[in-house]
Order: structure tokens, then sequence, then C-alpha cells
């Protein structure tokens, strides 16, 4: 990668690069037009004379099979604010190198700023559109074929025209034009078969769509994209098109959409491929869902593959996103006039409810697939099936049944709402279908509100409903959560059907010091999660509606909570942007997981339990998967090959294999193993009485050892060495095998080991993929060095201090033997008796 500091003296507009990608041609906002050699990095042309901001750019180098033999000549064509366009000979600008190059030729027909500007493969059309709503082709071969050439001899101040192009047709578009392509003339479409004398092009622009045109005719072949409604200039979504690019060996076509979105279409399908969404502001709730889970197949092993292949979620923006959890391609629902700030799947995730600031609920169905079109990583295009509207206020929480009805596993049963104006509302949802058709006529079903219950004092900010449809709590600002009793009931068939709902409070759960962010019913157990702004999670019993465990540990606002294995632990998300595994037994964290920096509001787990999205303020979407098993097998891996090591060394050391033991001791990094090796060898070989001269550490095999041990093993023992001179009871062991190493080894041996040990750390970094960095924490040599030094000084004044006290107890004992006692002998020359004379004394 190349990057060019202070390319232009004003911002880079527009960049092209030419069609063997050895130029790139950039222009700003001075009007200056600089062509650039892409491998060497330096400037090759520069045009000025632009009339302002550089708009489009273009390369002319037309493929012709006779160029080996023949120089073909490239031109470079630049648009401006100026609505001109211009031609220049790049081939004509080298030759003249040094003198200002003016364009061979300018066009003028654009009465706005041309915005895309294209060239034939032949080299013989320019295409080009403009925000003054046409696209005008030009014939840049005619200027060549007439050219006017004026004799030697000939006198006047004529101009000779040697470049002069033709307008050859105007096609009105009746939209803004930011992008204009040409297709290849081989490119097979829908209608307009393939040819050499087909000239096809794409148009893109204020309405949000891909427009494919056939230039000859002057009419639209198909449109990719759904066309966008004219909107007002403060209306948040824009969808038009900022620019777009032609793939001819994909063939896609690439469009890049003010909202920051960029969308793949393709002309084969004529439908959207892929699309990546370049911004996802706050996220405020997520969700997974099983677009592609079969009709009539429950949640199971059987339906693995099926299970949470995409996730949803709503972000600060009226339009909801969903994405595949495999490849990351999405797509982006819309139907709702305002902010989306609440989200909740039904029937085992075929379905999505979201709730909005327009004070409506919307449940959103995919399109049906067929058995064998069906493809865990493809994305469906989603639509609403139904609206449920009748709230005064914001739809803030959103809650679907959790239980399908009985031997129906596609029918819908009914739905929660929780407001700002305090009510909850149920909805029935029999009648809803699982998959949407855009055939179907009257759009999407009006549901019906089963009942309407005041249940707060202040704003509703979360609802959910137990695993068996049989119990609904709702969390409030009004620092209480509430749980309700659901009667639900279905009586006749067909057109005689009638459903009844209520809502009945059985308890309420008081504790919380701040408003009620989250509340979650256990899955296993009767039992009750809520967040708060307290900092807490609480978790409260459903039998008498008491507090029976609080979690402690957040710094600031609990925004969500959902139980994990079974209820064994919870999951919790707050502002401090963390998000917290907590262990229900215990009530201590057992995990924090750290990857947001700020407000951690959406919060999503899968149906396996195996994986965690959290969504937060930052515009971050974190993936936390459950490694666990993963890691209690490494765990038991590594115990498994320690057994396996350790036993090594045993045997070795019962068959005398010195050399193995050392370099296994040294391998497994237990130096304690080590040190009791050396001193049984010391303690031996003194017992055997061996002659020091034979050998240094108490073996031979030992010192051969030492003598030949590798550059990083020579460094990790001498270590070692190090720590055991640093205590006085392991110090003489130390000594011991200092001076071997001293006296076997020479100076450069020692200092090489230092350097591959070094090495061989740096590699071991880079291959367990940690962040390389100076390795600061590896001792060197020298360091080394100054370690042993005090503390060898000190153990040799020591000995001496002990030698010296030697002399005196040899001294003693000299004397006893020849005098010490000698005035005690009796003058007969009879010696005495020292035990005799010592019992009279007593």
């Amino acid at each position: 990668m190349r990057v060019v500091a202070r390319a232009h003296d004003a911002p880079v507009h527009v960049c092209k690069a030419d069609p063997t990608s050895t130029y790139l041609a950039s222009g700003a906002a001075d009007g200056t037009v600089k062509v650039w050699h892409i491998q060497r990095g330096y400037v090759t042309h520069v045009f000025k004379g632009h009339g302002g901001v550089v708009s489009a750019l273009a390369f002319n180098y037309p493929f012709d099979p006779s160029s080996v033999v023949r120089e073909q000549k490239m031109q470079l064509i630049t648009a401006s604010v100026d609505t001109r366009i211009r031609i220049f000979d790049l081939s004509a600008a080298i030759s003249k190198s040094g003198a200002p190059v003016k364009a061979e030729a300018v066009l003028e027909g654009h009465v706005s700023v041309p915005r895309g500007l294209d060239v034939s493969e032949d080299g013989k059309w320019l295409i080009s559109g403009g925000r003054d709503s046409v696209v005008l082709i030009w014939d840049i071969s005619s200027g060549h074929e007439n050219t006017a050439s004026k004799p030697k001899n000939a006198k006047g101040k004529g101009k000779e025209t040697k470049f002069s192009p033709v307008l050859s047709k105007t096609i009105p578009v009746l939209e803004r034009v930011e992008a204009v392509g040409l297709l290849h003339h081989d490119e097979d479409l829908a209608g307009s078969p393939s040819g050499p004398n087909k000239l096809r092009f794409y148009t893109a622009g204020e309405k949000g769509v891909v427009k494919i045109w056939d230039a000859r005719e002057g009419a639209v072949l198909f449109t990719l994209g759904k066309e966008q409604d004219v909107v007002d200039e403060e209306q948040e979504e824009q969808r038009q098109i900022l620019d777009g690019f032609y793939l001819p060996s994909k063939s896609v076509i690439v469009s890049v959409h003010a909202d920051q979105n960029i969308l793949f279409h393709s002309l084969s399908s004529q439908s959207l491929a892929r699309q990546l969404i370049g911004y996802n502001d706050e996220i405020i709730d997520a969700t997974f869902l099983s677009p592609h889970l079969p009709p009539q197949a429950p949640a199971g092993p059987s339906s693995s593959k099926y299970m949470d292949t995409h996730v949803a979620l709503a972000t600060n923006s009226s339009l909801i996103r969903i994405y595949s959890t495999t490849s990351l391609d999405a797509r982006l629902i819309s139907g709702h006039s305002e902010i989306v700030l609440c989200l909740d799947k039904g029937a085992n995730g075929r379905v999505l409810a979201s709730g909005s600031k327009d004070r409506s609920a919307r449940i959103w169905a995919p399109t049906r697939h067929s058995e064998e079109l069906l493809d865990e990583q493809s994305l469906s295009e989603w639509g609403c099936v139904a609206v449920c509207e009748g709230h005064a206020e914001s739809v803030g929480a959103i809650v679907m049944s959790r239980k399908p009805v009985e031997g129906s596993e596609d029918t819908l049963r009914f739905m929660f709402t929780g407001s700002q104006d305090r009510t909850i509302k149920m909805w029935d949802l029999s009648s809803v279908p699982l998959a949407y058709d855009a055939s179907e006529e009257g759009g999407a079903l009006k549901c019906k509100s089963l009942t309407t219950q005041k249940a707060h004092e202040k704003d509703i900010n979360s609802l959910d409903v137990a695993p068996n449809d049989k119990l609904l709590v709702s969390g409030s600002q009004d620092r209480t959560a509430k749980v309700w009793e659901i009667e639900y009931t279905v009586s006749g068939r067909g057109k005689s059907r009638v459903v009844r709902g209520e809502l009945k409070l059985l308890g309420t759960c008081k504790g919380h010091k701040r408003g009620v962010w989250c509340v979650r019913f256990g899955r296993a157990e009767r039992v009750l999660a809520t967040g708060s702004g307290d900092k807490t999670v609480k978790l409260w019993s459903l039998e008498d509606f008491t507090c029976v465990k609080t979690f402690e540990g957040h710094t600031n606002s609990v925004l969500r909570v959902d139980f994990l294995n079974a209820g064994m632990q919870i999951v919790s998300s707050a502002s401090d942007g963390l998000v917290k595994l907590w262990n229900v037994r215990d009530e201590e964290c057992a995990a924090t997981l750290d990857n947001h920096e700020n407000k951690v509001w959406a919060l999503a787990v899968s149906s396996d339990e195996s994986t965690i999205v959290s969504g937060a303020a930052d515009s971050v979407v974190t993936f936390w998967e459950d490694c666990t098993e993963e890691q209690e097998v490494e765990k038991e891996t590594k115990r498994a090959e320690l057994v396996s090591k350790e036993q090594d060394f045993m045997n070795y050391l019962a068959l005398h294999d010195y050399r193995n033991a050392i370099l296994l001791a040294l391998a497994m990094e237990h130096p304690g193993r080590l040190l009791s090796l050396f001193r049984n060898l010391s303690s031996d070989a003194a017992a055997a009485d061996v002659d020091a001269s034979t050998s240094i550490t108490g073996h031979p095999a030992v010192d051969e050892v030492i003598r030949t041990l590798a550059g990083s093993d020579l460094a990790r023992l001498l270590r070692y060495v190090r720590d055991w001179n640093a205590r006085a009871n392991t110090s003489a062991i130390a000594q011991r095998i200092l001076h071997a190493v001293v006296k076997l080894r020479a100076v450069e041996d020692v200092i090489a080991a230092f350097g591959e040990d070094k090495t061989l750390s740096l590699a071991a970094e880079v291959a367990d993929g940690a962040v390389v960095k100076d390795p600061k924490g590896l001792t060197t040599l020298r360091e080394l060095v100054e370690a042993l030094i005090p503390y060898t000084e000190r153990h040799l004044a020591r000995m001496e201090r002990l030698l010296q006290d030697s002399y005196v107890v040899d001294y003693l004992l000299g004397e006893m033997d020849d005098g010490l006692f000698s005035d005690l002998e009796d003058t007969t020359g009879v010696p005495m008796d020292i035990d005799h004379a010592v019992e009279i004394s007593a």
C-alpha cells in the first residue's frame, strides 16, 4: 500500500484507474487533475483549467488486437461543475512535457454538473450523465475520421480542427443522475440479448434505484431496487444513490447510498445479491431469527442448521436491519415512520415483531421458500404481515407468545405491547400468516386488541412471557415489576371462532431504588430476573414475589438481563459498556466481557445458548461464543501431557538417563525437579567420594549434558541458577552448576544462547497470535550477571567465615590432644582419668 501525502492542495473529490491498472487519475476541488503512476508513485500529468470542482473522470483506452504493432492512444476525460466535459490526450502530453497541456476537445451539452462518465470498449462512444436529469451519448470516433488538415503552404490565421466529438443522442431520465456506465456488449440481460451492436447503460441517482437502459431505443429495460419516494430534506433516511460501479466479471452493479449502505445488484437475476451496511448508529435492541426453519419443524437438533441463522437489529432509525450471522449479508426492512424501539421473535424465530415511536407495532415475515431452495446463509425478503395500532404513545416493549397452538406449529397465538401511555395491550395473532406474499391484495392485516390494562404509573420498559404462556411480567420506570396471569381462550372454528384474552394481577416485585429496565422469566425454575437503574440485578421468587438474590457489580444502570445454562447463570449488560456473566448459586460474577465503549442496550441469547449478541450505543455489534467446553478440553489435554511427561521424567531417572531427564525438565519448565536431580547427584557423589577432577557436577553424564545444551535451554538453565543462587539452602547447587557452565562452555556460547532465546520467544508470540512487543520481560545476559554477582559475593563471605570458624575448631581439637590438659597429669606420669575427675567435681 502506498500513501501519497499532500497529493493535492485541495480535497480530492474523484479518482479513477485506467483499464490496465497502471495509472490513477485524481480530481480535486481546485479544478486540478493529476495522473499518477500507481507502481512508482509519481505524477505523470497535471491538467489545470477546469472551472471548479472536478466531478467525474474516465479513461479511454480501447482494446485493439493490432496494438502489438501499433501504438494505442490513451485519453483522459474529465467533467467539472462548469458543466463542461474535457478530453485530454495523455500520449501527446507525454511527448510535450514541460509545456502546458490543453484539452483536445471541450464538450458542452449539460446544463448542470456531470456526475458520471464512461467509454465503450471499442472507444467509439462516450456517455455522460448529470444532475440536469439527462444522459448524453457522444460519438468520439467521428472527430478522427473527419480530421481537416491544412496544407503546409496555406496562409491565413484559421484554426485547424483535429478532434471534434459529436453529440449523437440525448436521453431524459427524469431524475438527477449521480452515476452512469456502459455495460459489456456480451452481457446477457432478460429482454435484451447480447450482441456486438448492443449499447446498454445504467443510471443511478436521487430515486435510489439502478435503471438499465437501451441506448439506441432510449427506453428502460428494467429497474434494480425499490424506487424511493420523494422525501423531505429533514427526513433521516436518504436512500438516494451517491455512486455506482459495474463489475463485469460478476455481472453485478454496486450502488453506494447516502445512508452509508452498499448494495450489490445482480444483472442476471435482477435482484439484490448482497448488502453491506456501513453504519448502524445507536443499537437499541436485538433478537435472533430463524426465517428458513421449515414450517412444521420444531426447534431441536434435527433443525439446528436453520436455527438462529440471522439476527435483527433495531437502531436509532425507522429501518430494521437483518443480518446473516455467517456472511453478515444484510437487509433493511422499512415500514415504520419513526424510530424502532423494541424487537421480539415468534414461532421459534420464523416471524419478527417490532414496536416504534410511531405508536404502532408490526409483525414481519419472510417470503416463503421451497424446501430445495432453503439455505441457512441466504437472506429472504421480509414484509409486514400485520399491524397493531391503538396506543397513545410510543411502543417501548413488545413480547410474543412462547408456546405454539396445540396441533399446529405454524400458528401464532397472541402478543403484548407496552407503551409510554402506561398501558399493556394484548393482541390476537391467530390470523397472522407466517409467510409474506407481496401479491396478496389488501396489505397488512389489522390486528384486534383483546384487552387493555393500565399497568404502571410510569413508562413501561420491558415485557416477558413465561415459557408456558401462563404469566406475563412487566417492568417500569416506577421501580416495580408486576406479574400478571394470562387468560387466553379460543372457542369455535372458522368464521364463528371467538378469541378472548384477559390479564389478572398476581403480585408486585418491589425493592429496586430506580426504574426497572428489563425483566425475564427463568426457563427452568419459577423465578424472575430484573435489571434496574440502581446498578443491580435481582432474582425474585414467583411463589411469594420476594427477592431471593441480588447481584452487584455493574457501575451503572443494568439495561438487559437473560438466563443461561438452564437458569444456573444470568447474563446482564449495562450502561458501563460491560456484559457480565453471573453464577446464580453463589451470586458471583463468573466473567466480564468488555468490547463496548457505551451503553449496551441490546442483548440476545441464541436458542442453544452457545452465542450471545450484544449491541451498544457505540454502533458495535459483538458476537460472544461460549468456549467453556473448548477450554476444559484444552485443560484436560495439557494435564494429560503433563502426567505423561512426569512419568517419562521418572523413567529417565530410574534408567539414569540424565540427559533426557534434564532436557525434559527444562522443556516442562520445572526448576524444582531439576534442582532435586542436581541435589541427589551431588549427594551421591559426596557419599561415594567421587574425585572432583573427574566430574564438576558429580556425574560425568551431567557434565556432558551441560557441555552440549542448546542455546535456549542453556539460557533457561542459567535463569534457574540465578533463582537458586538467591537462597542460602540452594546456593551450593547453584554455584556448582554455574561453575560447570563457566568451565565447560565458552563465553561466545553463553552470549549466543541469550540471543537465540530472545528470537525463539518472539517466534512463539507470533505463533500464538499475540501482539509482538519489545520483550522486556526476558532476562538479558547483563541482567543475569548483575543478579548473580551480589549473591555470589555474599555466599563467598559466608563461606570464608565458616572456614575461619573451622580453624578455631581445629585448634581446640589439637590442643585437646597435645597439651591443653597436660597440667592435670600425675607426677608419676600416669594420665589422669578425666571422666572420674568430672564425677568427683560434680
